[in-house]
């Protein structure tokens, strides 16, 4: 019988959802405990979760959490109705000052770093500032829709949840980040990005701007990332290959 254990968390990496057989749909929640710990929280639901629940980034929640089966360090199954919001979300005067409080003191030197210290320390989650982003490539999906399978999935909604929540739109690209790490022996990285914001940003600007997305998007999530913001990544392992990682976030005060 697992054991739950309640833990403070705050919030910073929620990434873009995927068809979950358990879950309809899930996203990797991420976040650092009160005594300054890594933690995971997958699969998590979050557009399933009660109105009162649907924390933001960089919020202190409260819940019950016990040790996932997945062997990854940090990660950990959560309690959905234990969920509790603590106040509102970090603000981000003078340059985020309160965040990096509590964010870069977790901060590791580069990515070559977590890659070569992995089987020492186990970590799975970092966050680290690279020394340089070279850029934003854009890919378009093999397949730009949902398989049949995914879709089955999607729509397995059970007949006793009364709550709408719109269908799950399949982002037709994949965002990638070539970068340099502060390793003087880097050779460079080109890691993808599952940020949810970013996928957001994708919808809200096809919308929007319709034909020229790319423009402003890349304005954005290129331009104002490498020019115009002090960049960090979040990045975390994929549970299939614990030394594959992925950017799940982006830190960028400004």
């Amino acid at each position: 019988m697992s054991v739950y254990e309640k833990k403070k968390i705050l919030v910073t990496v929620k990434t873009y959802p995927l068809p979950s057989r358990k879950m309809i749909e899930a996203s990797c929640t991420a976040g650092i405990t009160d005594d300054g710990k890594w933690v995971r929280l997958f699969p998590l639901p979050f557009r399933y979760l009660e109105y009162t629940q649907r924390f933001q980034k960089y919020q202190w929640i409260e819940a019950s959490v016990t040790k996932a089966s997945d062997p990854r360090p940090e990660s950990y199954k959560i309690d959905l109705d234990s969920i509790k919001l603590v106040g509102k979300p970090l603000p981000t005067f003078d340059n985020w000052k309160i965040r990096k409080d509590f964010v870069l003191p977790l901060a590791s030197h580069s990515l070559c770093y977590l890659q070569t210290t992995q089987n020492v320390t186990g970590a799975t989650l970092g966050l680290f500032k690279p020394r340089c982003i070279n850029e934003l490539i854009i890919e378009p999906e093999e397949s730009p829709g949902w398989t049949e399978e995914e879709l089955s999935v999607l729509n397995q909604q059970s007949m006793f949840d009364t709550r709408f929540v719109s269908p799950l739109e399949k982002i037709p690209f994949k965002f990638k980040y070539r970068f340099f790490c502060k390793d003087s022996n880097c050779n460079g990285h080109t890691l993808s990005i599952t940020d949810w914001e970013v996928g957001a940003a994708y919808r809200n600007f096809k919308i929007r701007y319709g034909k020229d997305w790319e423009t402003y998007f890349r304005r954005k999530f290129e331009h104002d990332v490498i020019y115009s913001f002090d960049t960090g990544f979040y990045v975390g392992t994929i549970r299939a290959h614990k030394d594959v990682w992925i950017i799940i976030g982006l830190f960028y005060p400004h």
